[in-house]
């Protein structure tokens, strides 16, 4: 079988010195949560029904104690700099970022904590790139979320942006298992294994 060049078989190729984040937010029919990291488009795999259960229970649990100068949202994409645009699986943003319902995105300086719940075909952009890409950005807080145990409830993993001025990485606070409890960015208490009950 021969492949069909790009512009044939429907699909533009990439322009020479990567996509931007413009492309990203305009390009008609790209399939829903692409993403930009580095200049290139990543396609997101089908997810896991655990997938979608992490991410309600947290954004649920999340909602419950938010303050009212911070919004929790879902899946947008979040814009870091020109070549960089991903879409965290939960972001806890100022609630003054929100311009309206036919909003696409938010800015990075906007974004308090960003939650990524970590598949198969996403651990390495989890665990490296994004952490990586967050902490650059500035964003203070990042909770990274994977299956475990025999239960496989979601264990999560709390960073915190290092207070060395300049270093653009995150530090390990701890990891959850059956109860998150925090205080930062504000007070967060969600018990883990209610997953069992979606």
């Amino acid at each position: 079988m021969t492949a069909q060049p790009a512009e044939q078989s429907g699909w533009r190729m990439p322009p020479l010195d990567g996509y931007t984040v413009d492309d990203l937010l305009t390009l008609p029919d790209l399939p829903p949560h692409t993403e930009l990291i580095d200049g290139s488009l990543v396609l997101v795999s089908p997810q896991r029904y655990f997938h979608f259960a992490a991410i309600d229970l947290l954004a649920s649990g999340l909602r419950r104690t938010v303050p009212p100068e911070l919004k929790v949202v879902r899946e947008m994409t979040v814009v870091l700099d020109r070549r960089n645009g991903p879409e965290p699986d939960i972001s806890v943003i100022r609630a003054a970022a929100k311009t309206g319902p036919e909003q696409t995105y938010f800015e990075g300086k906007d974004v308090v904590l960003a939650v990524e719940v970590v598949s198969p075909e996403s651990e390495a952009r989890d665990r490296l790139t994004k952490t990586h890409k967050y902490a650059e950005a500035g964003i203070r807080y990042y909770w990274l979320v994977e299956m475990a145990g025999a239960e496989k409830h979601p264990a999560v993993e709390v960073f915190e942006l290092s207070e060395t001025r300049g270093t653009g990485l995150y530090r390990s606070i701890g990891t959850y298992r059956d109860r998150v409890k925090v205080d930062k960015p504000y007070t967060i208490d969600i018990d883990l294994t209610a997953i069992d009950e979606l």
